[in-house]
């Protein structure tokens, strides 16, 4: 499973950069923060494909297919392309995720960067490796002495967004500065040290499953925004189910967890 986890992300790579910077037919879902390619589908297409056809018993969920269930214990989650709209837009921050499950736990997980060629792959109580070099652990930094990302997508809750600028805020008072790419190599940069921490506000299972089990065997942690660990029950549902969370150093997530129960962004869905 793991050769064939490798593999898959490799070729979705392969054809992501063959529609990369040339004209695309790009298709709005849930919001204007939300879009789909034919690169998207395409990629899909092909990793279900492999899947498939080495393990057709297995149950695989995919942002743009939805839920295949064979009953199976294991899922494979798949986002096919992590930062559509900077794929569409020309700006090479995108990447593919693919995380395989154990009924309800990710037990291995892969990341892909194609336009430079990295390849993360993590498995459960075994480390992180990085083109086949294992990753150093994650120094428990302090917020002001990093730089942190920010997500968050379109919202029509104004209280809500009121809340997330205040938030912003005191993370630019607080920490070296903020950068973001609103994408899966936010993650991996927490997963290098590279960035102390990030909080997303509205992220999808395949979003975030592998990418937090890369992240906390490099030594980090993932946290729901209230502090608590994130859970993913493994159902038809969970598609539609957000995921606000926190991840970084524990010195940072711990104290900003703090600060999130303050401005009332706990409970969203």
């Amino acid at each position: 499973m793991k050769d064939l986890l490798i593999s898959a992300l490799k070729v979705s790579g392969e054809i992501l950069l063959k529609y990369f910077n040339n004209p695309l037919e790009i298709r709005q879902k849930e919001s204007q923060s939300s879009i789909v390619t034919e690169a998207d589908i395409a990629s899909e297409k092909k990793i279900i494909e492999m899947i498939l056809q080495r393990y057709p018993d297995h149950n695989i969920i995919s942002e743009e297919c939805g839920y295949i269930d064979h009953q199976s214990d294991y899922f494979w989650i798949i986002d096919p392309l992590d930062g559509t709209s900077n794929f569409a837009s020309g700006i090479p921050w995108f990447g593919v995720l693919i995380t395989l499950f154990k009924n309800n736990n990710p037990v291995m997980a892969g990341a892909y960067l194609p336009v430079d060629d990295l390849l993360y792959f993590a498995e459960s109580g075994k480390g992180v490796m990085r083109n086949g070099i294992q990753l150093k652990q994650i120094e428990n930094k302090e917020l002001k002495d990093s730089l942190f990302a920010f997500c968050a997508d379109y919202t029509d809750d104004t209280d809500f967004l009121n809340s997330s600028l205040d938030i912003y805020k005191y993370i630019i008072k607080n920490s070296r500065n903020i950068r973001s790419t609103n994408c899966l190599i936010d993650f991996l940069f927490v997963a290098e040290g590279k960035f102390g921490g990030l909080l997303n506000l509205c992220t999808k299972v395949w979003d975030i499953s592998g990418l937090g089990l890369i992240i906390s065997e490099a030594g980090g942690i993932m946290k729901n925004i209230d502090g608590n660990d994130v859970q993913f029950l493994i159902n038809e549902k969970i598609s539609a189910v957000n995921f606000p969370v926190v991840a970084g150093s524990e010195k940072i997530i711990g104290n900003l967890v703090k600060v999130l129960s303050k401005h009332k962004l706990t409970g969203i869905s």
